[in-house]
């Protein structure tokens, strides 16, 4: 048996996300069936972490385990991206690993990034890649709101209802708010999310920008652990699953 990493790259507008569902196109499904297809083996892919629908990734990483071996990693790639590349998904890398290795349970830390254009003017170029705000942020306020997120909490606040994680307890260990021109690069590094958590978290970053909530308030609404008191999450399309560290 072998295992084998690979890195993908993908547009996520038009699937309902990584995980394969009943109810629509998912990235998870649409690879394994051009996997299974050139490899002549069913193949079960096994990703890093889920990103919902409309989220992007340019650096997701996942394995699936085969029985015979991939000789020629170029053809290999030449190959799947041949059938991919018309959906939206690359497949950037493949690595050979040994057996034990896994996409999810072995990754040390997940960078997700989240794109801002702040502007009057509607986005072209950037559409369904970017958050459209048109009020003026403060950025060196969101900055300073960026640390407050920083270290060991309860993100409770910033929790979707649906989310199945065991704790909202997690580790942030670095929010960086960067800005060139009218763009806002936001980026989140952990071991884990909680389900929304980033979406959320840029949500509430954009009302401290906005001058709807000052640095007290937002400190209040992280540590109160309640999820009717966080803003509106950001949309989906902004957000990109960025690199995974193992």
């Amino acid at each position: 048996m072998f295992t084998y990493q690979i890195v993908i790259e993908y547009d996520g507008t038009d699937f309902v996300g990584w995980q394969k569902q009943k109810n629509g196109r998912s990235i998870q499904q649409t690879v394994e069936k051009i996997l299974t297809k050139i490899l002549k083996e069913k193949v079960i892919l096994y990703g890093s972490g889920r990103t919902d629908a409309g989220v992007h990734a340019v650096g997701q990483s996942a394995h699936f385990v085969l029985k015979s071996k991939i000789d020629n990693k170029f053809i290999f790639l030449n190959s799947i991206n041949f059938f991919l590349y018309k959906k939206k998904i690359s497949i950037l890398e493949i690595n050979k690993k040994k057996l034990g290795f896994h996409a999810r349970f072995v990754a040390k830390k997940r960078e997700y990034k989240y794109v801002i254009i702040n502007r009057i003017a509607p986005l072209s170029l950037e559409f369904n890649k970017a958050w459209h705000v048109k009020s003026i942020l403060n950025f060196e306020l969101m900055k300073k709101a960026a640390k407050l997120l920083e270290g060991n909490k309860d993100f409770s606040t910033f929790r979707s209802s649906s989310c199945n994680s065991r704790s909202p307890i997690k580790t942030l260990d670095k929010v960086t708010v960067k800005k060139s021109g009218v763009q806002i690069i936001i980026i989140f590094r952990s071991k884990s999310f909680l389900q929304q958590q980033v979406r959320s978290m840029v949500g509430c970053l954009k009302f401290v920008g906005e001058g709807k909530w000052n640095l007290k308030k937002f400190e209040h609404i992280i540590k109160s652990k309640t999820r009717s008191n966080c803003a509106p999450p950001a949309p989906a399309h902004g957000l990109y699953l960025f690199k995974v560290f193992y």
